[in-house]
């Protein structure tokens, strides 16, 4: 797979994020856009995947979505993660995440 040029990837049922986690933050927030991925701050530590969680639950949140449609995918043990979110399109989560 071949390295992403943007941190969004439109798929025939949703979108791939590629994200950038930042565990043991003040508060969880979308910190923007950083070259190919989209930096994300949990207030979770990253044990028992806890930030994991968090990321996917703040995720899901912002987007006004259920938890069950937005999955980690890639990357559990690692910073750089993708995240699928199922039933929106690209111009919808950016608009949700205030990009």
């Amino acid at each position: 797979m071949s390295a992403p040029t943007t941190y969004y990837r439109e798929e025939p049922d949703g979108v791939m994020l590629f994200i950038k986690a930042q565990p043991r933050a003040n508060k969880n927030e979308v910190v923007g856009v950083h070259g190919a991925e989209l930096r994300i701050k949990v207030t979770a530590p990253p044990v028992d995947s806890a930030a994991n969680e968090a990321l996917v639950r703040f995720l899901a949140e912002a987007l006004g979505l259920p938890r069950n449609q937005v999955q980690l995918t890639r990357g559990a043990t690692a910073r750089h993660k993708a995240v699928k979110v199922c039933g929106l399109k690209a111009e919808e989560v950016k608009q949700r995440l205030g990009l």
